[in-house]
Formats: C-alpha cells, structure tokens, sequence
C-alpha cells in the first residue's frame, strides 16, 4: 500500500472516564470483537485467574485498576488500530495527560447511573483544548440507570457540548432490552448470556417496523421507543460532521462492556466516523501526516515490562513518514542520532517485533536512557521540535531513602528510571544524596512507587511525609537564592533538569515569600519559568 492508504486505514483513540466507569473493561471487549484475544477478562472477577489484558502489572491485577496507560493494537474491518487505554484516577493525571496527546480522539465513558463524574470534566477539558473529537460511551445500560434524555441534557449543561445519539436503548426505567440504531432505523435485541461477557454476544436485528420486534417487546416498551425517536428527530441536533471533528458535537452511544451488549455496534460506527492521523504542530512548522520525513515524539517511558531483564521501553507515536526497523533519527533533545532497534508493537505485554509502521502507530523500542517523555525525533536536514508536555505541580511531598544501605546501587537505579517514567517527581535534597524528595499529584502515586521499587529493584522504603503542598520555581532574575527571605520553614531543591524548586506549607506562606522577595520570580510550573527565561 502506499504511505496515504496505509495512513487512512489508521484509527488511534484514548479511552477516558471517572474510575470505575468501565473504561478497562471497555477496552478488553473492542479486543474480543476485533479478534486480538478469545476470552475477555473481567477487572471485577477476583474469583478467577484471568485479568484485563490491559492491566499488566501486578499491582493492577491485585486492586483491579490501571495504574499506567497501556497500549493496545489490532486489525478490524480492514483498519489498524491504536488504543490507548488511561488510568481513570485522578492520582495518575499526569500520564492521562500524556497519553491524550498521542491521540487522534478520544471515546468518553459515562455511568449510566452516575453521569458526568469530577475525573471526566477534567479529562474532556483537555481533550477540548487540544480540539479533538469527542465519542460517548454511556455505559453500565444492563443495570438500573438514569433517563437518557437528563445525560444528553447533563453532558451539554456540564461539559458544554451537545451530543447527538447514534443509538437509544430499548426499554423502560432503566430497565434495557436492545437497541435502537437511528441510522438505518434497525432493532437489535439481545439474548440471555451467562458468560459475563467473555464471549461475543449473539443478538436478533432487524427493522423496527417488522411486526416480530412489536411482539417481541411489550406494547408499553414499542410505545415509549417511538415517542423517544420522535421526539429526538423533532427536537434533537442535527447530526453535523464538521462539528464532531471539532470537538462541539459528541456522537452518543448506549451499552454495556461488561456484557457486550451495544459493543460492535459503537465499534464500527465509531471506526467510521473516527478521524484518521491528523497533521501535528511543532514549534516549527505544521508538520503532514503523509510528509516523507519520519517524525515522532515520545510520550510514555515504562521500565521493566519485563522485570527479568529491567528493561527500559520508550513509547513513540509516529506522526509522519514511514518508520522502518533499525533505520537511524535525529534525537532533537541531545543532538545525537540514534538507531532504532527491535521496534516492538504491543497487545499490553505481548510484543510482536515489527519492521515498519506509519504515522498514527505507536511503537515501542529499547531505550538505555537518552530520550526522556516529551523527546522528538525526526529524520531530514530540517529540526523538528513538538512542544514539551506540561508538569503538572505536585500537591504531596515526602523524603524517600533505602531503609537498607546496601542496596543504595539499586534505590539510586530504580528512583532514576521511574522519574524518567514520570511516574512521580524527583527532587534533590541539597545537602543530601542518601535521600529524594518526591512530589506526587496524588496519595496512590506514593503507594504504587513504593510497591514497583520494592518488587522491581528489591529495595524497602523508609519514607516520611513532609508538611508541604505547594511547589515553586524559582527564577533568581540574577540574584543568589541564599540572599532570600523568610524561607526558614520552607524548602530549597532541585528537580531532575537541576532547576531549582522551593516547597512551601501553604498558598498562605506562598504568599508572604513572594512579598518578601521581589527580586525572584516564583512559577507554578518549569514551563512559565522557560517562558519567562525567554522572555
């Protein structure tokens, strides 16, 4: 195939939701539909062995939540296709974050029950910033939910996008016997399954007007469906392309993961409707999908995938050019050209070595610690550079050291990898080196750390809390940092790009040092203080 033909069959999407939505279990069925595995694991069967293919790491699988972002890819209906799939906690923002930017859309899950959730404002805030096309999923339709109507008006009211319904579920007071496809004006019913979803779901379709669906559903039911479609087609949005490509129209689907009922139907209208690999910004220039020149930018690190060899795989999207195996790019960062070996695809940790991808993919390759989240690379004469992602301020802060000295080779080791990942800020304390600062975003950052290094790197944790919540960077505008004021309670670091960071107790404080010290600029985050530098 060309390199354009290869770029349209391309579909790479995130999937975002509030915990507990549904959005890992989501995932493992558009991976039973498109072929990749033949039993789905359900994330809430602790009875069994089987685990969501997504949730790789052991930690996942004994709490039953993803913890990291993990990608999946498969072929279905003669598209190739990239999911990322997120951590819902708000404690793993930052790698959410991250992950949105490599993708092309983003597919919303919603609890019928529940609605618009804090974790999923916040999530379809930045997929509105960055202007990319927004899918709901309303999930959980085979329990007790609320009206669809209140989630369309709840959607539009809280998230300030209409959404239009592609489908609408068959049945009354939250009590859901198929669905409804607008489109072609078909009925599907779907039959009594006791797998709990491991398997494909086996349904009856066909159009709403043959006379078996008006025996098949009670009168009360066949009514209520017609008054609802009358009513969306009359007082309903109109479906409008344009508007879902920017981001103001959100097609609305209806099922439930976890039994597969609605499942292929939103996948294969979604890979209709999805868009493929879009043209990127660099600081340069807009750079095309379909340009010959290979460009990519890294946005996930994960170290010891494989925990027998501690290995160190850096995940790249490729946003131009055909990538080939082993060819050699420009590393923006550090100026050097690196050879790209055993590219790798994934289905979680399942690898398959590749030889060439497009843009759109994600790739994996082996990494022994020059590229760091956020990197470019890029073939050709011309420098490529996409923009740093931003940090996100830590709000939690502790001191961290080995509680056995002799395993201080492998502390130093894992702390280095695992900032790297940005799994948890680092800091330097300045007169120590047996000890880190870490700053988190959230209390389960603190915990998944201290269990990967000492599961990974065999090394226990001694860690005390600090009573800081606020971190500042500091722009000294020529000055000695020693010659500022009233920061006896706070306290001086720096972070992994020797920056120097103060911690403070409280907005409070935050304030009072400010005042005290006009000679100093203090930034939220390092990229104001790049900014003000440039300045």
């Amino acid at each position: 195939m060309s390199l354009i033909e290869e770029i349209n069959k391309r579909r790479t999407f995130a999937i975002i939701s509030h915990p507990d939505a549904g959005k890992t279990t989501l995932t493992e069925k558009l991976l039973l539909y498109g072929g990749a595995i033949h039993l789905a694991g359900s994330v809430k069967a602790r009875k069994t062995t089987k685990h969501a293919v997504s949730d790789w790491m052991e930690i996942e699988k004994q709490r039953g939540i993803s913890v990291t972002s993990s990608v999946l890819q498969f072929d279905y209906a003669g598209h190739h296709i990239n999911i990322l799939d997120t951590p819902g906690h708000q404690d793993f923002s930052e790698d959410t974050y991250r992950t949105l930017m490599a993708a092309d859309s983003a597919v919303m899950l919603i609890d019928v029950a529940k609605g618009v959730e804090a974790q999923t404002k916040k999530l379809f805030r930045v997929c509105k910033e960055r202007g990319i096309p927004i899918f709901t999923f309303v999930n959980k339709i085979d329990h007790f939910g609320r009206n669809p109507f209140d989630l369309m008006d709840e959607i539009e009211s809280l998230l300030g996008i209409h959404a239009y319904p592609m489908n609408w579920p068959i049945g009354l007071n939250g009590s859901y016997q198929g669905i409804y496809d607008r489109e072609t004006a078909t009925i599907e019913l779907f039959e009594k399954d006791t797998s709990h979803g491991q398997h494909k779901l086996a349904s009856t379709k066909g159009s709403a007007d043959d006379p078996v669906f008006r025996e098949l559903l009670e009168e009360d039911v066949h009514q209520s469906l017609i008054d609802d479609i009358s009513l969306l087609d009359e007082a309903g949005d109109t479906f409008d392309f344009e508007k879902v490509k920017n981001g103001q129209l959100t097609p609305m689907f209806f099922g439930s993961a976890m039994t597969n009922f609605g499942v292929k139907p939103f996948l294969e209208k979604f890979l209709k409707m999805a868009p493929q690999p879009q043209p990127r910004k660099t600081l340069e220039d807009i750079i095309d999908p379909a340009s010959e020149e290979f460009t990519s930018f890294v946005f996930k690190i994960q170290a010891n995938m494989n925990p027998q060899h501690h290995d160190r795989i850096v995940f790249m999207r490729i946003c131009s050019g055909k990538f080939e195996k082993g060819m050699t790019v420009n590393h923006r960062q550090s100026g050097k050209t690196i050879r790209l070996m055993q590219p790798q695809q994934f289905l979680a940790t399942e690898r398959t070595i590749i030889d060439d991808a497009y843009p759109g993919d994600i790739i994996g390759v082996f990494d022994n610690g020059t590229m760091g989240v956020g990197d470019t690379l890029y073939t050709g004469k011309k420098k490529v550079t996409f923009a740093d992602f931003p940090v996100f301020p830590p709000e939690l802060f502790a001191r961290i050291r080995a509680k056995d000295t002799m395993k201080r080779k492998q502390f130093l080791k894992g702390m280095t990898q695992l900032a790297q990942e940005g799994a948890v800020q680092i800091f330097e304390n300045l007169g120590s080196m047996e000890s880190y600062i870490v700053g988190a975003v959230g209390e389960l950052q603190f915990d998944v750390l201290e269990y990967r290094l000492k599961h990974e790197y065999g090394v226990e944790l001694e860690m005390n809390r600090l009573p800081f919540s606020v971190a500042r960077w500091i722009q000294d505008n020529g000055h000695d940092y020693k010659e500022m004021k009233n920061i006896d309670s706070a306290m001086i670091v720096k972070d992994n790009k020797q920056r120097l960071v103060l911690l403070i107790s409280n907005e409070w404080q935050t304030n009072w040092i400010i005042e005290r010290n006009p000679g100093f600029t203090f930034c939220t985050t390092p990229d104001n203080l790049k900014r003000e530098d440039e300045e």
